[in-house]
This record gives structure tokens, C-alpha cells and sequence, in this order.
């Protein structure tokens, strides 16, 4: 019926059903809205994945006939865990429901990559392909490419801002950790090919002192750059798949990230 828990401030017994989250998420008035799903852990049994599977399909209905602003879009969630099947029973129960557009819930929650590569084929199968779709918590630049190869559309994950803010950074050459005493006296911008406000402005040098240092400016300039590279990616992503080379601009980027 819903999910019963304690708060963490006072111990007070809280619910939250797909009725009330619906409520919340309308008065929220975000753009974009989530059915209320159950994400089962990895590794689950079987038996575990089938129940939440089951019981998301049952909430999304009842997400549904929640749901009444025409100015929103809701989301229904498919899960299934790392099972081909369970998922394409929900990716079948949840597209009969019937929303404007699909997450794929469940995936980089443990389990190895292969596995998550593998069930966004098969989402790709069973997904429409003239709705967007979205992968819930995903993630890294290579796993955005991934992503984009199986059809996803969009993408959320805290991995960029969180990563800045303990002072690593992304690059069109790769990751970098900026608390690494290499760059102690590196003039350089954090990418010379970049255009964000931290690498007109800002040198390795002088970010590392800021991260050492516990400033606060050091996590700031760090999380403009990496969300200015993720936005630079998926841009020119975008540009690669109207120009007919995705497969070769994706290619060229994981080499570079390997440089």
C-alpha cells in the first residue's frame, strides 16, 4: 500500500504512498515528475527483484490516476534488476500504463558494468522510441556514452558535483584528481581546449592550493567546470547523432579519455 518509516529527526512514524508522492511532486511543480517506484538493492534474489518489479507496475497505475497537472510530465519507472525478463515484463506493464516518458530505475546500484550495459539493450528493445528516455543515477562520461549508443535521452547523477567538490575533475583527456602534488606548479587551465569560467581564469596550481586549503571557491570553480564538460559532452553528442558519426565522435572521446 505504501512505505511506512521513522524520521530521523524525532522518530515520528511517516508514510509516503504513490498518492501523497504525486501530491508532493505537484506542489513541487517540477517539469518533470517520477511515479513512485520500489528500487530493489543489488544483489537481490530473484524472487525480490519480481516483487518490486510487480509492485512498481501496480504504484505507476495508481501514480497515474494520482497525477491531474496537464502542465507536468510524469514518468513511469521500469525496474527488473539485472534480469532480462523481469525487465522486459516491466518495461511491458509500465508502456501499457502509458506516459509521455520512461526511466530506467535499477541500474549502477553495484552491479558490474557488463550487466548494466547489457539491460540497457534490452531496454532499447522494449522501450518506444518516440518517447524520451531517461537512466536514473548514471553517471560517469563513459557511462553517458554508453547510455546515448542505447537509446537514453537523459540522465541525472550527483557523480559530477559531488566528484568537484573533493577536487576531481573531468577532462576531454580523462579524469583528474587536483589534490595530487603534480600540479603543486602547473600553470595550465584544468583543459586548454575548455571554455568554462575556471579554466579562463583558474590554473591547476591554484585550484589545488584552493582544495588543500578546504576553500570553498576551490569546490565552486571545480563544479562549474565539470558541469560545463558533461553539458559540452552531451552537446556535442547531440551534434554527432544529427550529423550521422555518433559511433565514431564516441570512439574518438574514450580514446581521449585514455590518453
Amino acid at each position: 500500500e505504501s512505505v511506512v518509516f521513522r524520521s530521523h529527526l524525532d522518530g515520528a512514524r511517516l508514510e509516503l504512498s504513490p498518492e501523497s508522492s504525486i501530491a508532493i511532486q505537484m506542489k513541487l511543480g517540477a517539469d518533470i515528475i517520477m511515479a513512485f517506484d520500489e528500487c530493489p538493492p543489488y544483489p537481490a534474489t530473484r524472487e525480490e527483484v519480481l516483487d518490486a518489479t510487480e509492485r512498481t507496475a501496480r504504484w505507476a497505475e495508481r501514480s497515474k490516476q494520482a497525477h491531474t497537472r496537464d502542465d507536468q510530465w510524469l514518468f513511469g519507472i521500469v525496474q527488473g534488476g539485472v534480469h532480462d525478463d523481469l525487465r522486459e515484463q516491466s518495461a511491458r506493464a509500465i508502456t501499457d500504463v502509458g506516459f509521455p516518458g520512461y526511466a530506467i530505475g535499477g541500474l549502477s546500484v553495484g552491479e558490474p558494468k557488463e550487466d548494466m550495459v547489457r539491460i540497457l539493450d534490452v531496454m532499447d528493445r522494449h522501450l518506444p522510441g518516440d518517447r524520451p528516455r531517461y537512466l536514473m543515477g548514471v553517471g560517469t562520461p563513459e557511462d553517458l556514452l554508453d547510455g546515448i549508443a542505447r537509446g537514453v535521452d537523459m540522465f541525472d547523477c550527483v557523480l559530477p558535483t559531488r566528484n568537484a567538490r573533493n577536487g576531481q575533475v573531468f577532462t576531454w583527456r580523462g579524469k583528474m584528481s587536483l589534490r595530487n602534488a603534480k600540479f603543486a606548479r602547473d600553470a595550465s587551465p584544468l583543459d586548454p581546449g575548455c571554455g568554462c569560467p575556471t579554466c579562463r581564469v583558474a590554473s591547476r596550481a591554484y585550484l589545488r592550493h584552493l582544495h588543500m586549503s578546504n576553500e570553498m571557491t576551490g569546490a565552486v570553480l571545480s563544479t562549474l567546470h565539470n558541469l560545463f564538460f558533461y553539458l559540452d559532452l552531451v552537446g556535442k553528442a547531440r551534434e554527432s547523432i544529427v550529423a550521422g558519426r555518433f559511433e565514431a565522435f564516441r570512439e574518438e572521446t574514450l580514446r581521449g579519455f585514455c590518453a
